[in-house]
C-alpha cells in the first residue's frame, strides 16, 4: 500500500477523495473480518465483492452483510442476507453511498425496513489535532482480556444499552489480539468510558468510544478517542477512521476529521 500524505485524505495530485474513501472502506472491511475472526462466535463469509460478519451481539450493526464498493454485488448480497438472517435475530443491510431503488427492494425483501445513515469520517496522522493540555478523566489505560467482563459492562452502560446486548463480543482473546487494542477510562478507580483501536491495512479504527451518562460533558470522550488515535499512530497507522453519530460529529471534526463517505443501512 502506497503512503498517503497528510493531505491525501482531502484531494491533491497523490490521491483523490475517491481513493481515500476506497482506502478507508477497505481497511474497515479489514476491521470488520479481524474481529470475526477473535470474537468467540464470530462467523465472516466473502462472496463477490460483498461480505458478511456476524457476532451474535444484539445489536444489527454487528450482524451485518454489506459492500464496500460504489457498485454493490446485490445477487451476492442477498445470497450472504439469507444465511446471515439466518444466524442472528438483529441484523442489518449496509451499503456505501446512497442506496439506489434496488437495494431498498433488496433489503425490504428480507424485512429490513428502518433506513439509516452511517457517516464515515477519516483524518491523516498528520492532521489530528490533539489538546496540548489534555483534560478528561484521571486515568486511561489499556485492558486485556482478563478483564472483557468489566470492559463489557461499562461498554454496556455507555451505549445505554439492555443488558445483554453485547454478548460475547468482546470477550474470549478478543482483548489480547495483536490488531485490537481496548481502553478504559477511570475517575475514583471506576470506569466511566470505553475506547477500542483496531489497526489494519495501516489505518486505526475508532470504535466503542462510550461514556456513563454521569461523566458526560468532561471531555472523556474525546480524551478516549484521542489515546486510541496516539497509540495507533506511534504504531504506525497513517490514517484514522470512525463512524459518527450526529451528536458526536462536531468533536470529530473539531479533531479534525471529515466526511469521506456516507454510508447507508437498514434494519428490522
Amino acid at each position: 500500500m502506497p503512503n498517503r500524505s497528510a493531505s491525501g485524505l482531502r484531494s491533491n495530485e497523490e490521491c483523490s477523495i475517491n481513493t481515500s474513501a476506497d482506502w478507508i472502506a477497505a481497511s474497515y472491511a479489514d476491521a470488520i473480518k479481524v474481529l470475526c475472526a477473535v470474537t468467540p462466535k464470530g462467523w465472516y463469509a466473502e462472496r463477490g465483492t460483498a461480505r458478511a460478519a456476524v457476532t451474535q451481539a444484539g445489536v444489527a450493526s454487528l450482524n451485518v452483510v454489506y459492500d464496500t464498493t460504489p457498485d454493490p454485488d446485490l445477487g451476492s448480497l442477498d445470497r450472504l442476507a439469507v444465511e446471515v438472517g439466518t444466524q442472528a435475530e438483529h441484523w442489518s443491510i449496509m451499503v456505501r453511498g446512497e442506496a439506489d431503488d434496488d437495494v431498498r427492494d433488496l433489503a425490504a425483501r428480507h424485512g429490513l425496513l428502518n433506513r439509516g445513515d452511517l457517516p464515515l469520517l477519516a483524518c491523516a496522522a498528520g492532521d489530528v489535532v490533539f489538546r496540548s493540555a489534555p483534560a478528561g478523566p484521571e486515568s486511561i489505560r489499556r485492558v486485556r482480556a482478563t478483564e472483557a467482563g468489566l470492559y463489557t459492562d461499562t461498554l454496556t452502560r455507555g451505549f445505554e444499552a439492555p443488558d445483554g446486548a453485547f454478548g460475547s463480543l468482546m470477550g474470549g482473546g478478543v482483548l489480547d489480539a495483536d490488531p485490537v487494542a481496548g481502553y478504559l477510562a477511570e475517575e475514583s478507580g471506576r470506569p466511566v468510558g470505553t475506547g477500542l483501536g483496531l489497526l489494519t491495512s495501516g489505518v486505526v479504527g475508532v470504535f466503542n468510544i462510550a461514556v456513563l451518562p454521569a461523566a458526560r460533558g468532561r471531555g472523556v470522550g474525546r480524551a478516549i478517542t484521542e489515546a486510541v488515535l496516539r497509540d495507533g499512530i506511534a504504531a504506525g497507522a497513517e490514517a484514522a477512521y470512525l463512524q459518527s453519530s450526529a451528536m458526536g460529529r462536531p468533536l470529530y471534526e473539531a479533531m479534525g476529521f471529515r466526511l469521506v463517505a456516507n454510508w447507508t443501512i437498514f434494519h428490522a
